[in-house]
């Protein structure tokens, strides 16, 4: 059986609430795994591409704690590709 793919970047703000789940296209979370515990400790800031294409601006410096986790197959969070035509899409 294959390794799930940890695609979501699971964001806790410092300032509290729910917390910010995006979907990261694999490339991005690749890339982003070796460069988060530099971006947490500085507090930079960075623009990983999400699945369906956009990009995301992330001010670490407001990032209490920050991880990767598998997005459940029927998930609905920022940057999940379409999977229908519902909502709005400008």
């Amino acid at each position: 059986m294959s390794e799930p793919k940890k695609n979501a970047l699971v964001l806790h703000l410092a300032s509290g609430g729910e917390p910010l789940v995006y979907a990261l296209s694999a490339a991005a979370a690749e890339g982003l795994a070796s460069k988060l515990p530099t971006l947490m400790t500085s507090g930079a800031v960075d623009a990983p591409d999400l699945e369906d294409g956009t990009k995301v601006t992330i001010n670490f410096a407001h990032v209490a704690t920050a991880h990767f986790d598998e997005l459940p197959p029927s998930s609905r969070v920022y940057g999940s590709a379409a999977k229908g035509g519902r909502g709005f899409r400008p």
